[in-house]
């Protein structure tokens, strides 16, 4: 059967592309919504500490062993000049303490305000240093234990209970969520190329600084991430006019464009350093409030990442299954040697995902910076792995195998944190990346002829 040549025409392309973007904006506009609401208890507590040009804040939450919020718990910070404050948790298990100096500061908990039955781990070393810059938040993290004198790989091993279990289940759905946006965008440019980009990465930092630009020159917060989406998107298509097709035109080989990639990547690396800096940057410089629903505790900001996502998921599967560019780019994922037969223009839908993947992929970038309270030069490497691996579980090029892999990868590397602890759990990735190549290198949802 030929396909018509107006499948991939420019009105028909304009008009999808003004689809997506429409439901992108309006999910953003609706969830972001969530976090305008009356101030909860939890916020209120904020207004101890609000950062300013003259003002830094040192926080934290403490939970007890179970993860129920630990109340009462008094928290010290001292630093020059003879400073010396105390901070004590609310209702949520959320202090915070205002400073107006900038340097070291040394933290330490009440151990006396403890909870009954309550330790805290490594309760030697049980001292924090933290540096603190006026106009920004520093944390000083402490982990409770029910065990007198547990250190840290005992607290570890020994905090399993379905309470947690549940709790790191539904942090495995909010990572893999911010995992498949970017996932389907690399296992789409894989479909209709045969590339694996190792730059992709770089889309999901440039998308989190991008959003922290905006916000430090007091651009709202939703405006930012629409910008910010919005420009990654165009960075895709650039990337494509400038660097891809060219290419292509040239018939370099894959393990050649595959090197660029890697190039791009690390000079991409370096680029966000040099005008970052080395250190962490905060999108939303505010303190993170808390919800309970279900007995699981996540941030406002996670909650609201999460509806992000499973609305933009969403639609970028309607689009792909209902309009006929998103058919277009299903066949030439399937065989662009035979969608070009069928008339299907394949350099424009091969732009087209480029543009689509690069947007996805800033648009995570956004929210595991909020999700992840900062943003670094390497975030988008740091996570890289696990969309490498996300994309071959589910199968190479198959956009919804990609969703499935990715929350399939979410869930089992933050379930992993019961038992390891720290980033030990993205050695799990690694594992299953292996286990996957060895067993089933096509992915779940992939097919053999794929490859090789």
């Amino acid at each position: 059967m030929r396909l018509s040549t107006t499948i991939a025409s420019r009105p028909r392309l304009r008009q999808s592309l003004i689809v997506t973007a429409s439901a992108v904006l309006l999910g953003l506009m609706a969830t972001f919504a969530a976090a305008t609401v009356a101030p909860t208890s939890a916020q209120a507590a904020q207004a101890a500490c609000a950062t300013s040009p003259t003002t830094g804040c040192i926080q934290g939450t403490i939970r007890d062993s179970e993860g129920e919020p630990a109340v009462g718990v008094d928290v010290v910070a001292t630093g020059a000049s003879d400073f010396e404050e105390t901070g004590t948790t609310d209702d949520t298990g959320r202090w915070s303490i205002a400073v107006t100096e900038a340097g070291p500061y040394s933290v330490t908990v009440d151990t006396e305000s403890l909870p009954d039955g309550q330790f805290l781990v490594n309760a030697d070393n049980a001292e924090r240093t933290v540096n603190v810059n006026l106009g920004a938040s520093a944390s000083a993290l402490f982990a409770l234990t029910a065990e007198e004198g547990a250190v840290t790989g005992d607290a570890t091993a020994s905090a399993f209970n379905w309470d947690r279990f549940a709790q790191q289940f539904a942090s495995g759905i909010r990572l893999g969520l911010l995992l498949a946006l970017a996932a389907i965008g690399l296992s789409l440019i894989y479909g209709t190329t045969g590339l694996s980009s190792f730059s992709h990465g770089e889309q999901v930092t440039l998308g989190g600084l991008l959003a922290y630009s905006f916000t430090s020159i007091g651009v709202p917060l939703i405006l930012a991430a629409v910008l910010s989406t919005v420009i990654c998107a165009a960075t895709g298509y650039l990337q494509d006019l400038a660097i891809w097709k060219p290419l292509r035109k040239r018939r370099l080989s894959l393990t050649q464009l595959m090197i660029v990639t890697i190039g791009l990547s690390i000079a991409l690396q370096y680029a966000f350093q040099y005008f970052y800096g080395a250190g962490t940057v905060r999108i939303d410089r505010d303190n993170p409030s808390t919800v309970t629903f279900l007995g699981i505790t996540l941030t406002v900001q996670s909650y609201v990442a999460m509806a992000i996502s499973v609305v933009v998921l969403v639609g970028t599967g309607l689009f792909l299954l209902k309009t006929r560019t998103g058919r277009a780019t299903r066949a030439v994922s399937d065989n662009p040697a035979l969608a070009a037969a069928s008339g299907i223009d394949v350099d424009r839908i091969i732009r087209l995902v480029w543009t689509l993947a690069a947007g996805l992929a800033g648009l995570s970038g956004v929210m595991l910076g909020l999700v992840l309270n900062g943003v670094n030069w390497m975030t988008g490497l740091q996570i890289l792995l696990l969309i490498f691996a996300a994309v071959t579980l589910g199968g190479l090029g198959t956009a919804f195998g990609a969703l499935v892999g990715s929350l399939i990868i979410g869930i089992v590397v933050e379930l992993t944190n019961i038992w390891l602890p720290g980033d030990f759990k993205y050695a799990t990735a690694l594992l299953i990346l292996i286990l996957i190549l060895v067993f089933r290198p096509q992915g779940i949802f992939g097919r053999k002829e794929r490859v090789g």
